[in-house]
């Protein structure tokens, strides 16, 4: 499972601490009160019950393979299905079956085509066998039941935001902008929604599904194609068949009119492996360009891992109104619409990282899955640190560092919001706390700290090895730990207490003193972390040291509150690096000079030492500092160029003249869209009028990135409003979700009433997707309080219908919209109420009339959209 983001709500998390019991040796011969009020002390301290402990579900019973036949009422939203369950007793024999059935209607149950009583409630399905069985008699059960989604009582979080399990999108065809399909999610434990089984992580079965539908519809599921057979009544039954066990909760279906986009990838044996792409009809000629790095990522990560991929196809497809980012179902991975993008806005921005972590799972997650959910680091931080190891691979290593920090400081982020708790989490409330900046942000970058601290051969010598012997099956940390120490020799408890079983992470102080006269660096480092929540990290790393001989690198090891480490150097020193390898997820504290962090722009080396140097070094006002500026607009990696633009206000003089033709030249010249934008920005703060607005017009006309094109028309609008509304109408008809959302941010500003239909239609159209369309709505919140009553009243209806047809994500923020319209019209009537007390005090009848009207209206509109609050 990929997210979008870690929820923008403070989630509580409280578990028990943990409390140990003393034997008490009471003494008769205290003075008498005393006795009684120490047992009554020692009473409230201790625990009212047991710390929860989410354990591995036990395995009573073993699912062998499932077969499903379902077929659909689009018009109820539900499914009709038969479930061919063949399960045996996991070890001790049993004469009954328990079953995850979530809302369902049962109609009944068979074993050897005889009839079988069971018992259904709570979403338990308890079927009484005909006999006991050991472990060595596998059994088939058939229920018949239907699957009734829509008609139970669900529930979601900021990661999933529902638990639906089956989703039928605008099964009636009302909506006319939205294609009717059904798809499945179900992480974590909603597949049980639409059919029995054991909705566990730990469970593991085969499975095959014949999905009947209407002749018009593509399906897809997990497995192979095996058949598609027509119908006499028009329909069609596929029959897919996954013939290697996975997970439950990594069955899937995806159903509609989708368009089916064939690629293939070579396996290392010449064999060819389907690699297909399901998009609607519209998005078909960039099917390729969104997903068709898709065989190259296979062969990498096939490669890397030492473990061709191990299974028979691999199918992405793009859903609307989905609940999360993106799924890796065995196979057949899902993602949101936020994954349509034509030619020019994927050179803004693509959708890689995901691509990569789903594909990932495949290894972590569905081939060895994780056995539980506290285990769920296992999945979820190598699909995360996939990422890294895609982006160094294939757009290099500052790309993937920079990258890299953006996770690290989404776990922060989130920790800060929601708490810290341990990586492997027994204690959480709720299973989908699990799905936090812990499991994915902050295990992919411990990950890559062991890798590190390893060596690559040991470390992805490791990862074959954890895959190998634990394939087909679910596994813990505690495997993956045992696996790295037999590779490496070393106990590495340390390593996994700290960062697996613990909380937290360091935050480091770096200080230096240079005795130039030994010629000896004292470098003294504190961990300054909260010692009452976190513990004393141990942290190897490399400290770099630059001087007159050039680049020496020293091991140290970082396990004290407070030490001393002494560096010998010689001639002059001219930096330091506290962290080489740029890979301690920790907080740091650092003493250089300017001076050096200049040095270290220039002869660092990584993203992280580059950085620093342009954001610390151009401290310098000397023309030292004002050449760093310089040289960072000219930098190989483009978020360097960005920084050093957001210094150009530093440079001076003929320093400042040379900057400013650069700064020009990036604004068109640049290959990186973000740094045109950069450059732009900067240069309209700088540039006269008329030079800004030709150079608008030209960036309108000429550059493919919708990006710089909406920056371009911001600033011209501000130049000249009634030239840019010309151009922007011009662009209306893109078909470009960032660009629709880009003059709708122009538009919110400076529009008047005639572009109303401008923003209903990008709502209510196809054409803007994700959480562009949450874009679009603010704007036009900020436009409406920039209009008459009329329009206002006008665009209710546009409200309603976002936070009835507008998908999740539009429901969760429509109420922030509504209350701040609500406030804007609250503030106007408080405006109006005023100056009808005024007209009153002055006897002005027919004006207070016409106000009392407006009130009247403005306190209507009111009402209709505190309906939507």
């Amino acid at each position: 499972m990929k997210k979008i983001f870690f929820g923008a709500a403070l989630l509580i998390l409280s578990s028990c601490g943990s409390i140990k019991t003393r034997d008490v040796d009471v003494v008769v011969e205290k003075q008498g009160g005393e006795i009684s009020e120490g047992l009554e002390a020692q009473e409230n301290e201790l625990p009212k019950q047991r710390e929860v402990y989410r354990a591995t579900e036990t395995v009573a019973t073993d699912l062998i393979h499932t077969k499903l036949e379902v077929s659909f009422d689009w018009s109820k939203s539900r499914m009709h299905g038969v479930a061919h369950i063949t399960a045996k007793p996991h070890f001790y024999s049993s004469n009954e079956l328990i079953l995850d059935a979530k809302g369902m209607i049962i109609n009944y149950v068979e074993l050897n085509k005889k009839r079988m009583n069971f018992e259904y409630k709570n979403d338990v399905l308890k079927i009484f066998l005909d006999r006991n069985y050991t472990r060595n008699d596998a059994y088939t059960v058939t229920i018949d039941y239907v699957a009734c989604p829509d008609e139970r009582e669900t529930g979601g979080s900021a990661a999933i935001t529902s638990d639906k399990g089956l989703y039928f999108i605008n099964p009636t065809g009302e909506d006319s902008n939205k294609m009717p399909q059904i798809w499945t999610q179900g992480e974590t434990e909603a597949s049980s929604v639409w059919f029995p089984t054991i909705d566990s992580p730990n469970a593991k079965t085969t499975q095959e599904i014949f999905i009947t539908v209407d002749n018009k519809y593509i399906t897809l599921s997990n497995g192979r194609l095996l058949s598609s057979k027509i119908l006499a009544d028009g329909k069609r039954v596929d029959h897919w068949k996954q013939d290697l066990p996975h997970a439950p909760y990594l069955f899937m279906m995806g159903i509609g009119e989708f368009k089916v986009v064939k690629d293939s990838y070579t396996k290392l044996d010449g064999s060819i492996m389907e690699v297909d792409y399901y998009v609607e009809p519209e998005w078909e000629e960039f099917a390729k360009d969104i997903f068709g790095e898709t065989p190259a990522m296979i062969k990498f990560f096939s490669n890397k891992l030492g473990v061709e991929y191990p299974w028979d196809k691999y199918h992405q497809i793009v859903v609307r109104d989905y609940v999360s980012g993106a799924m890796e179902n065995t196979g057949a991975v899902i993602f949101g619409d936020y994954a349509y993008k034509n030619k020019r806005e994927l050179l803004d921005g693509t959708d890689q990282s995901t691509i990569a972590h789903e594909l990932f799972h495949h290894w972590f997650g569905d081939l060895v899955t994780a056995e539980s959910w506290s285990n769920l680091t296992l999945n979820e931080s190598f699909a995360n640190y996939s990422q890294y190891l895609w982006d160094e691979h294939r757009y290099g290593v500052d790309e993937a560092d920079f990258n890299a920090e953006g996770e690290a400081d989404g776990y922060y982020q989130s920790a800060k919001m929601q708490g810290y708790h341990d990586l492997v989490w027994f204690t959480y409330n709720e299973k989908d706390q699990m799905f936090d900046g812990h499991s994915y942000n902050k295990g992919g970058r411990i990950l890559h700290m062991l890798r590190n601290y390893l060596g690559d051969d040991a470390f992805f010598l490791a990862l074959n090895k954890f895959l190998e012997d634990n394939k087909f099956k679910a596994a813990e940390f505690h495997q993956l730990r045992l696996v790295f120490e037999e590779v490496s020799g070393e106990d590495l408890n340390w390593f996994f207490n700290q960062w697996y079983l613990g909380s937290g992470h360091p935050s480091l102080i770096f200080s230096q003193s240079n005795d130039t006269v030994s010629s000896v660096l004292s470098l003294s480092v504190e961990q300054a972390q909260d010692l009452s929540e976190f513990p004393i990290f141990k942290l190897p790393t490399q400290v770099a040291i630059f001087d007159t001989e050039g680049k020496h690198i020293h091991k140290i090891v970082i396990d004290e509150l407070n030490e001393t480490f002494e560096f010998p150097y010689k001639g002059e020193l001219k930096g330091i690096l506290y962290d080489d390898q740029n890979m301690l997820l920790a907080k740091i504290k650092e003493d250089k000079t300017i001076a050096q962090y200049i040095y270290q722009y220039y002869h660092g080396g990584n993203y992280a030492a580059r950085k620093e140097g342009i954001l610390k070094g151009t401290k310098d006002k000397s023309p030292i500092g004002q050449q760093l500026i310089l040289d960072g607009l000219n930098d190989p990696f483009w978020n360097i160029r960005v920084l050093a633009i957001g210094k150009f206000g530093k440079l001076r003089n003929e320093m400042k003249a040379q900057g400013m033709e650069l700064l020009q030249a990036m604004v068109t010249a640049d290959p990186n869209s973000s740094v045109r934008v950069a450059a732009l920005n900067a240069a309209s703060k700088r540039l006269d009028a008329q030079v800004l607005t030709e150079m608008c017009e030209q960036i309108i006309s000429t550059d493919l990135s919708y990006s710089v094109v909406s920056t371009a028309l911001r600033h011209l609008g501000k130049q000249d409003a009634e030239r840019a509304m010309k151009l922007a109408k011009g662009l209306e008809s893109e078909k470009s979700s960032k660009m629709i959302a880009g003059i709708a941010q122009l538009y919110a500003g400076i529009a008047g009433p005639n572009q109303f239909d401008f923003f209903n239609k990008a709502l209510s159209g196809v054409t803007v997707q994700g959480f562009d369309k949450l874009g679009v709505l603010n704007s036009m919140t900020v436009y409406l309080t920039r209009q008459d009553i009329e329009v206002m009243d006008k665009a209710y209806t546009t409200y309603a219908n976002a936070g009835q047809q507008g998908g999740v994500y539009m429901q969760m923020f429509l109420p922030q919209n509504v209350s701040y319209l609500l406030s804007f019209l609250d503030k106007k009537i408080d405006e109006l109420t005023l100056e009808l007390e005024k007209h009153e005090a002055n006897n002005d009848a027919a004006y207070a009339d016409q106000v009392r009207a407006k009130i009247t209206r403005y306190t209507a509109v009111k009402t209709k959209y505190s309906e939507l609050n």
